[in-house]
């Protein structure tokens, strides 16, 4: 274990080091052609990479300025910001990405994941409504949507939106386990057994249910 650990370890610090060795070159390219947006936006994507979020941010805001709808931009840096918790700053950026690029499912669920951050349920479901309109044959948009109608207690409309989400990907076992978690917590446990019971026969490993088969006890 400790020799897997070591080899993991020098392997991240050979590619951190890789991408270290790239952001030098790309920074004397810059000082040769500042007003290259493609230069400054590989930099910028070097700086993610390390996750160096402020220099990746100040890059994007220097390629805003020389092309101020630049939808790589305008994405990456709402993506830095998020990971730097700025939300509102994420907010605008792919809220302008988005009036550029309006059907792009990435920044749809990114703008939602931020509003829901942000704490505007209404907002957030709205962007989510939106999301399932623009993407209805996304099972990852049915299962977001559903685990937020989790939180908010809505929990037919969680179901429902569970049965969508396996009914497009039938074989997704978390999606499946989180249908089941929801009608335990409703006490349905008879329906949370058949959705098990079910999943066992089709080949899915006893020992991986067994915290939800416990609960249906």
């Amino acid at each position: 274990m400790a020799t897997l650990l070591v080899v993991i370890s020098t392997a991240r610090a050979q590619t951190a080091k890789s991408w270290r060795d790239s952001l030098m070159v790309l920074n004397e390219q810059i000082r040769k052609y500042p007003n290259s947006t493609d230069l400054r936006l590989r930099k910028a994507a070097v700086n993610i990479e390390l996750e160096q979020w402020e220099y990746a941010i100040d890059e994007y805001s220097r390629v805003l300025e020389l092309d101020s709808k630049n939808p790589a931009a305008l994405y990456y840096r709402a993506y830095a910001n998020s990971n730097i918790r700025r939300y509102d700053l994420a907010k605008y950026d792919y809220e302008r990405f988005l009036s550029i690029v309006p059907k792009h499912f990435e920044a749809q669920l990114g703008l939602a994941m931020i509003k829901r951050k942000l704490g505007k349920k209404s907002e957030t479901l709205e962007e989510l409504n939106k999301l399932i309109q623009l993407f209805p044959d996304s099972a990852l948009a049915f299962a977001v949507r559903a685990d937020y109608e989790r939180e908010l207690q809505q929990y037919e409309p969680a179901l429902y939106d569970w049965d969508e989400a396996l009914r497009l990907q039938p074989e997704n076992v978390e999606y499946m386990v989180s249908k089941v978690d929801l009608l335990i917590s409703l006490k349905r446990y008879e329906e949370a057994w058949d959705i098990l019971d079910a999943a066992m026969k089709r080949g899915v490993p006893k020992a991986a249910l067994k915290e939800w088969i416990d609960k249906c006890k």
